[in-house]
């Protein structure tokens, strides 16, 4: 199957909800309970239109034209987390000693395992390279891991991210310095 990837669009953003959702409820069910998945998608998981806004947030069309991945990095502080995620700092990272951010990967289940994570990812970390960073770095989901480490990515110990309703989810940290 033929897949474009482009940039992301604020018009994009209803389809992204949708497919961001569809997505950790598929890929993410072996590794989080659903009340998991449903309290993180009010947080932790979702659209973050900073990203959109600033030009690093990329989906991937199917030939079809019907949206089938987003990801994208970023040169901001904040590690991960939608638009209604409290804890945020949109504050500027500064390329000599900063790790760019990959921020947001999702796949819909009937397109994984076909090389779009990693065409996003080699986007992403291209575009950050231009950008002059020379780190990345990443909170990892579960079924994401397995994917960053194939790439690369060395990940820390994991960490219980609290969610509302007293649940928390599992993430790891991940960096990866860029080859030079």
């Amino acid at each position: 199957m033929d897949y474009q990837l482009r940039l992301a669009t604020v018009a994009d953003e209803p389809v992204l909800r949708d497919l961001i959702a569809r997505s950790i409820r598929e890929l993410g069910a072996d590794d989080y309970s659903p009340a998991q998945i449903e309290a993180a998608l009010l947080g932790a998981f979702g659209v973050d239109t900073q990203l959109i806004r600033d030009q690093t947030y990329f989906v991937i069309e199917a030939a079809s034209g019907e949206i089938v991945g987003c990801g994208g990095w970023s040169r901001r502080k904040t590690l991960f987390g939608s638009d209604t995620r409290e804890v945020r700092d949109d504050s500027w990272l500064d390329p000599v000693k900063d790790a760019a951010r990959i921020r947001a990967f999702f796949i819909d289940s009937r397109h994984a395992r076909r090389g779009l994570g990693r065409m996003l990812l080699d986007r992403c970390e291209a575009e950050a390279a231009r950008a002059g960073f020379t780190e990345f770095a990443l909170m990892a989901t579960l079924p994401g891991k397995r994917l960053y480490e194939v790439c690369g990515y060395v990940g820390d110990e994991s960490i219980e991210h609290p969610l509302p309703g007293g649940l928390h989810i599992t993430f790891v940290p991940m960096t990866k310095r860029r080859a030079q």
